[in-house]
């Protein structure tokens, strides 16, 4: 709703999204997938501000991803694919309007890593041009 206004309140909202990226909420993750969505809006509004924070949120969406993956939890398969994908279009935002930085960061991600639900994601934003 605040559009490009939200640039006034970017450092409180990355502190909530941050918070709300590291919890588990539940099988049905809805305050996941709506932080995740609400993090995309907010790119794409304010995405002059993202390089600047792009190391903090590539970590924590990194962390979920990871998280997601190796959840042995009661949440169903196709809820992790939905936040999954949508953290691959969050990554997918940072990198488009950090100048193909988070391409060059996942790199050695990518090599070093062995599981491949994560390496999958990684593949889609590198591929993503």
């Amino acid at each position: 709703r605040l559009g490009i206004l939200i640039a006034r309140h970017l450092k409180r909202l990355e502190r909530v999204i941050l918070g709300y990226l590291e919890v588990c909420d539940g099988p049905e993750e809805e305050a996941r997938l709506g932080i995740l969505e609400t993090l995309q809006c907010t790119i794409k509004h304010a995405w002059p501000r993202m390089p600047c924070r792009l190391p903090v949120l590539l970590k924590a969406l990194l962390k979920m991803i990871w998280d997601v993956h190796t959840d042995q939890g009661s949440t169903p398969e196709p809820v992790k694919a939905t936040l999954l994908q949508e953290a691959t279009e969050c990554l997918i935002l940072l990198d488009h309007c950090s100048g193909g930085q988070v391409k060059v960061l996942l790199e050695g991600v990518y090599s070093s890593c062995e599981e491949n639900c994560v390496r999958e994601c990684i593949r889609k934003v590198q591929e993503n041009t």
